[in-house]
């Protein structure tokens, strides 16, 4: 990198209404995945080397330094650690206009909180780069994973509703 470069990161934590490893396959799983963070599509390997690759439909907006968002996010599973952790390194933007982002890492922790019953989840994406297109990158996921760990939150306890009320029903 130019001496110019930067590391920047985002980091946000939520605690969710589910076990580690239900956390950890809402990550992995097609369906959870489009439940959760709107993905169209999801090719994903949970173990170390395995492929990472999810995409979204383009905005209709267009970003003053990025232009449409959406896109695809795709890396590699270099750490994988059942019901607990990964982390993706190599993992690059492809924006449905212009030029990729990246290289960045993203690391996933899942901690028992609680009971056991619920998850502190942690999320972390970091990169290094440099120019306007990098750091609006950055400044957008800032309140990104803040969002999608909201929407997985709801998610999550949307799930515990319909499975009281399936119990409910057969009572």
């Amino acid at each position: 990198m130019a001496a110019d470069s930067k590391i920047l990161d985002v980091t946000r934590t939520q605690l969710i209404q589910a076990p580690p490893a239900r956390v950890m396959q809402a990550f992995f799983t097609d369906a959870d995945l489009k439940g959760w963070w709107g993905v169209t599509r999801a090719f994903t390997v949970p173990r170390p080397l395995g492929m990472y690759a999810i995409e979204w439909d383009s905005t209709d907006f267009k970003d003053d330094v990025l232009g449409r968002l959406g896109g695809a996010l795709h890396g590699k599973v270099i750490d994988f650690r059942a019901n607990a952790s990964f982390f993706l390194a190599d993992l690059y933007w492809q924006p449905p206009d212009g030029d990729p982002i990246g290289p960045m890492a993203l690391e996933v922790q899942c901690r028992p909180h609680g009971n056991g019953r619920q998850t502190m989840l942690t999320v972390k994406q970091s990169g290094e780069g440099e120019g306007p297109r990098f750091e609006r990158y950055f400044s957008i996921m800032n309140r990104g994973w803040e969002g999608a760990l909201a929407e997985m939150k709801d998610y999550f306890d949307r799930e515990i509703e319909r499975t009281k009320l399936a119990r409910e029903s057969r009572t």
